[in-house]
């Protein structure tokens, strides 16, 4: 990690594990992170037991204050704690808060946010989700000064990351939150020496990537084609995946691949959501006459079974479908 020439004072604002690798950047390159703003705890896990954020663990480990005010907008007590650290900036990254324009007015390089997308593209709460949903072959990360609009702020640097064709969205968001790491750390270094300048968005460019809902992971088999049914799979793991209903009850696709083109004539022509067996191999029919072969499966409450064990546990009428 390159030490930064000119350290400056921060305050960094963070919730989940992807922005654990920025704050310990920071720390690396020598910067003065003079409070960490996190989320309060809540509930996690099966158990449902309190638990610290992840950025709050990763804070007090390296001895750095935490604070974690439920709310900051017209909090008082927060804004004056703020003004006395008067920090040279507030990096921003996945804390889970829509930053007021107190606290936007307050460092002389203003709050920098570590987005992950190429913005404009997939502005919102879940952008790396919805770049692997919609079947995009690139993403990557953006940082940006923050205003009051959703990630409408000029750009400060960004860099392209290739997506594979089999990778989830929890493979891919560890590899977002390492690479952009660094390039927060190469912003405030442009900014510090002045040799870095902000570039407005092209607004209309600019795509949303919306928080996602349980209705998102239903498959629609009549609308959607095996490739973006495939690709909505992938991007949304681990929540809320892919779901359907067998015989009025919820069933999950846990593991899934797209049928070849040749082998998929060969299943012949079927209407969307009907089901065919081959060799113990479960398929489905998809929008368009593709075909999505389902490689693992599970009623909801049920233990999850490859495919050879459920249809041996669940045979198949001819002509059954899935809804």
């Amino acid at each position: 990690m390159t030490i930064a020439a000119r350290p400056l004072k921060l305050v960094f604002c963070g919730t989940p594990q992807f922005a654990v690798p920025t704050l310990q950047a920071l720390l690396a390159a020598g910067h003065e992170i003079a409070l960490v703003v996190s989320q309060p705890d809540r509930p996690a896990g099966r158990d449902r037991l309190i638990a610290p954020t992840p950025v709050k663990q990763a804070a007090l480990a390296t001895g750095l204050q935490v604070t974690q005010p439920e709310k900051i907008r017209n909090n008082v007590e927060f804004r004056a704690q703020l003004e006395a650290i008067a920090p040279d900036a507030i990096v921003v990254v996945a804390y889970g808060r829509i930053i007021p324009p107190s606290m936007l007015a307050l460092p002389r390089f203003g709050c920098i946010n570590l987005h992950a997308s190429l913005l404009p593209k997939y502005r919102g709460a879940a952008p790396i989700q919805w770049a692997i949903a919609m079947g995009d072959a690139f993403t990557g990360n953006t940082t940006m000064l923050l205003e009051e609009g959703l990630d409408t702020g000029p750009i400060l640097l960004q860099r392209t990351l290739e997506i594979a064709p089999d990778q989830t969205a929890a493979d891919l968001f560890p590899v977002l939150a390492n690479a952009g790491a660094p390039l927060v750390v190469e912003t405030l270094t442009g900014l510090a020496d002045g040799s870095l300048q902000p570039q407005p968005q092209n607004h209309e460019g600019a795509t949303y990537a919306p928080l996602l809902n349980r209705e998102d992971g239903r498959m629609d088999f009549v609308a959607r084609s095996a490739t973006e049914l495939y690709n909505r799979w992938r991007g949304f793991q681990p929540w809320p995946g892919a779901f359907t209903a067998f015989h009025g009850k919820k069933l999950i696709v846990h593991r899934m691949a797209v049928v070849h083109e040749s082998f998929a004539e060969q299943l012949g022509i079927a209407a969307p959501g009907s089901v065919r067996t081959e060799n113990h191999r479960l398929f489905t029919c998809c929008a368009g006459n593709t075909w999505l072969e389902l490689l693992e499966v599970q009623f909801e409450g049920k233990k999850r079974l490859v495919a050879a064990e459920f249809l041996h546990g669940y045979p198949l009428a001819a002509d059954a479908r899935l809804d």
